[in-house]
């Protein structure tokens, strides 16, 4: 302990890291983290059904930020989509880049693994090749669909025993509405040599109410079906919350 000219003590030098925020401070690499902590070696030893979604979040993401771990900015991108994995498969890749140390190649990562768990979701239709009511087509569509944050509208095309052919997305549009081509429809059909088709988009708002649009162009594309003996089966409706039935419900 000294004096100064002044008179005042002098304790010594005080460690800068005193004054330094805690948000500045360096993190602690997860290389550095007992192995009983790390994602990965976690998932080896326990199965992914151990770890959290923060944790498995961070194995895609691989690397975190020099002010962060890949475990903090797993947790920073759940909590923008308010810790909800339907609502962060609504997110897009501009809307995660806003967070620091997510770059472009972080984003694409996120959004093709939520791709796929919607493939797996409707990936039961191609072992169940029949549909046989419209709850069928709505189990398929719903994953495919439901989280998107604009409006899709998909046509399915069978054959006369109700066999599924294929399925094309027909149009993509606004938040509330999509233009529909019933030339590439019937286009499709026929190239297809499908008796029957089904329909199908969503409805990002959440609403499972037809709009007058929507019933306008299922009867239009029923009449229109009518001409080349292709029946139209039903029109689904998905949103998060479930979907509707046209048919259900008495509208064709």
């Amino acid at each position: 302990m000294k004096k100064d000219s002044k008179g005042w003590f002098i304790f010594g030098e005080i460690p800068r890291s005193m004054f330094v925020s805690p948000k500045t401070q360096s993190h602690v690499a997860i290389r550095h983290w007992a192995d009983t902590e790390k994602p990965r070696e976690k998932l080896l030893n326990s199965g992914p059904s151990a770890l959290t979604d923060t944790e498995l979040l961070a194995i895609l993401l691989h690397t975190g930020h020099k002010s962060k771990s890949a475990l903090d900015l797993a947790r920073e991108v759940l909590q923008l989509a308010h810790n909800n994995l339907s609502e962060l498969g609504r997110i897009n890749a501009r809307k995660l880049q806003k967070l620091r140390g997510m770059g472009s190649a972080k984003a694409v990562t996120i959004l093709a693994a939520m791709e796929l768990a919607r493939r797996r979701q409707a990936g039961f239709i191609h072992k169940k090749t029949v549909i046989r009511a419209g709850s069928d087509a709505a189990l398929f569509f719903k994953p495919l669909l439901a989280d998107q944050y604009f409006e899709a509208f998909y046509v399915m095309f069978l054959n006369q025993a109700n066999k599924v052919l294929h399925y094309r997305c027909i149009s993509t549009g606004g938040m509330t509405s999509t233009v529909v081509d019933t030339r590439i429809i019937f286009r499709e059909a026929l190239e297809a040599q499908a008796c029957k088709l089904l329909l199908c988009h969503n409805h990002p708002s959440g609403s499972l109410r037809p709009s007058q649009a929507d019933i306008r162009i299922t009867l239009k594309i029923k009449e229109l079906g009518q001409l080349f003996d292709i029946d139209v089966l039903d029109h689904i409706i998905v949103s998060e919350t479930g979907y509707c039935s046209l048919v259900e419900e008495g509208v064709i």
